[in-house]
């Protein structure tokens, strides 16, 4: 008997040390050297979405959004069987109308059959955070694109891959460039992973480089906020803003701000984007009433831009881009991952025409 439970003991070590053999051990690369898809500017700090040393008349507020790393994904190739990640972000409390994976962690997507499908996530654990995003899987090379935290600056990250496997950059695999420049809805709020902002979404159904300037309540088309997008090389602009400024400031500032990056985009259209239906505006007619009014300014200053001679400018009306059922939305403000879906779905046909026209394709 004892020779017996000595054998077993023995071969439950030996079980024991072949799986844990089996298990391969993980390597990280520094995720910098990886090719930053949505970059609008090169930044001292990799994942800042603007250098805002360089416009130093923008709002507080503004710069420390524009730290946050919405809309950028690292792209890579690899035949690693699992992909992990450890990440840094800051000690920014939590918001209460967004996913803790949202505000700060981490969303991945591997290309499958020339289309760019969900693999996992990295959920974030602490200030520093190490999680395996996808495992077990076969051994093909890969390409892949990680999408950043939403609502938190990203100190740093490093990607993880299998012992003996290779992981290589991977070149853009989004073509032309186009801003977005908009409010908390551009910015990401509240989709419930990082990879389901509506650009986001916008980039991969078209294949077009879509970057995120969203600026969470404070895109309010502010002469320093104009200065700085129109210094961004793109071939078109679209200007999703109209949530944020009151009615009194859309009137007084869209034609400036337009006007700006006319004078140094002579030829790039620019495309403007009515405000989206509010849920909380069911019942709550101070909510209606300004939704109502915000988009009847800028309609109102897209009028009379084109009379004074603008062209190749564009305006987008919001109807239906949520739906009519009501569920699009997660706190009545902003859309959910339906919502967003929604948007991108009812934004990519009309944009697609525009782009067409300018051979933005």
């Amino acid at each position: 008997m004892r020779f017996k439970i000595t054998c077993l003991f023995a071969l439950l070590i030996v079980w024991c040390n072949n799986s844990y053999a089996q298990t391969p051990k993980i390597v990280y690369q520094d995720a910098s050297k990886f090719h930053l898809y949505g970059k609008a500017f090169h930044t001292p700090q990799p994942y800042h979405r603007v250098d805002t040393a360089r416009y130093s008349d923008l709002p507080i507020a503004v710069k420390r959004l524009l730290t946050h790393s919405a809309g950028l994904a690292v792209v890579f190739k690899t035949n690693s069987k699992t992909i992990s990640a450890k990440w840094c972000v800051t000690n920014s409390k939590a918001l209460n109308n967004l996913t803790p994976i949202a505000q700060k962690g981490l969303d991945l997507y591997i290309k499958k059959d020339g289309k760019w499908q969900f693999a996992g996530v990295g959920r974030p654990t602490d200030i520093c955070s190490e999680f395996t995003l996808v495992k077990a899987m076969d051994n093909a090379e890969k390409e892949c694109m990680l999408f950043l935290p939403l609502y938190d600056e990203l100190k740093s990250l490093a990607i993880g891959i299998d012992e003996g496997s290779n992981i290589v950059a991977l070149a853009n695999p989004f073509k032309k460039r186009i801003v977005i420049y908009g409010s908390s809805i551009v910015h990401g709020a509240s989709a419930g992973r990082p990879g389901m902002a509506y650009p986001a979404i916008l980039s991969r159904n078209t294949g077009l480089y879509f970057m995120n300037i969203g600026i969470s309540g404070n895109a309010k088309m502010e002469k320093a906020a104009a200065k700085m997008i129109s210094d961004i090389e793109a071939d078109a602009f679209v200007l999703d803003c109209v949530p944020n400024p009151s009615p009194k400031q859309i009137k007084e500032r869209t034609e400036d701000f337009v006007k700006t990056i006319r004078a140094n985009h002579t030829k790039a259209p620019i495309i403007l984007i009515q405000s989206i239906f509010r849920e909380q505006g069911n019942f709550d007619l101070d909510v209606r009433e300004r939704v109502s009014q915000q988009n009847e300014e800028i309609t109102a200053a897209f009028n009379r831009l084109r009379n004074a001679g603008v062209k190749d400018l564009y305006l987008i009306t919001s109807e239906k881009l949520l739906g009519d059922d009501h569920d699009a939305s997660t706190d009545g403000i902003h859309p959910n991952d339906l919502g967003f879906y929604r948007m991108a779905e009812g934004l990519a046909p009309q944009l697609t025409q525009i782009f067409n026209q300018y051979q933005i394709k």
